[in-house]
């Protein structure tokens, strides 16, 4: 249970952190210049849970890692669903906050700004957004397997790992706003509207289909040093 708690905090903390600089920071407002204030905000709460969570629970706060990691087998497949309802649930509550804290404050954002999608931008088709989505979690879990086995584990993998995340976000804000985690996507979405709720799914199967594929490659044992 402990694990399942730890996992739900962390999933809150990088959902309200990140979303927060979008929704009460004000970083929305300043794109492009603003998507680097984002991109930290997503990088440093990941960094900060790493080590705060990570001996409790391994710090996955995304249902895609959790996917990855028990596909490469390294999670028993009794935990996988716990963890994903857990990172569900902390998510869905840190939209709950901001939802909150956006009520009746005018110079708050309303949530709807910090959903993914990317019809509204018009500029990428569907099947891009898939792609790049897609892609982005498959570097993303691949990192996380990589700087996480045995042999390679050391005291700046959190690091990296929050770093990976940020440089993600910078690349893939002007497209779908960064998703490549169903738990960031799902809460801000139940709040914002039907519009973000009709684009949901592609940050639910575009993440998953990444972190199968990562999954599937650590299993290799590509990822392990000779």
């Amino acid at each position: 249970m402990k694990a399942y708690a730890a996992e739900c905090f962390g999933t809150f903390c990088l959902v309200f952190l990140g979303c927060a600089s979008i929704i009460a920071g004000g970083f929305g407002n300043l794109l492009p210049l603003g998507g680097i204030g984002i991109a930290l905000s997503f990088g440093v709460a990941v960094i900060a849970m790493a080590y705060a969570i990570g001996p409790v629970s391994g710090a996955h706060m995304n249902p895609a890692v959790t996917a990855g990691v028990f596909l490469s087998g390294r999670m028993p497949a009794r935990d996988v669903l716990p963890y994903i309802l857990a990172q569900i649930v902390g998510g869905t509550l840190a939209a709950a906050a901001l939802w909150s804290i956006a009520q009746g404050n005018n110079a708050v954002a309303p949530v709807s700004r910090a959903a993914n999608g990317w019809e509204s931008a018009g500029l990428y088709p569907t099947p891009t957004a898939f792609a790049l989505e897609a892609l982005g979690t498959f570097i993303f879990v691949t990192v996380i397997l990589g700087v996480t086995a045995k042999k390679h584990r050391t005291a700046l993998s959190g690091m990296v790992i929050g770093l990976t995340l940020a440089v993600l976000h910078l690349c893939l804000i002007p497209v779908t706003g960064t998703s490549i985690n169903p738990a960031r996507s799902i809460g801000p979405a139940l709040f914002a509207g039907a519009r973000e709720m009709n684009q949901l799914w592609l940050f639910i199967a575009a993440p998953l289909t990444g972190a199968i594929l990562a999954g599937i490659l650590g299993r290799t044992g590509f990822l392990e040093r000779a």
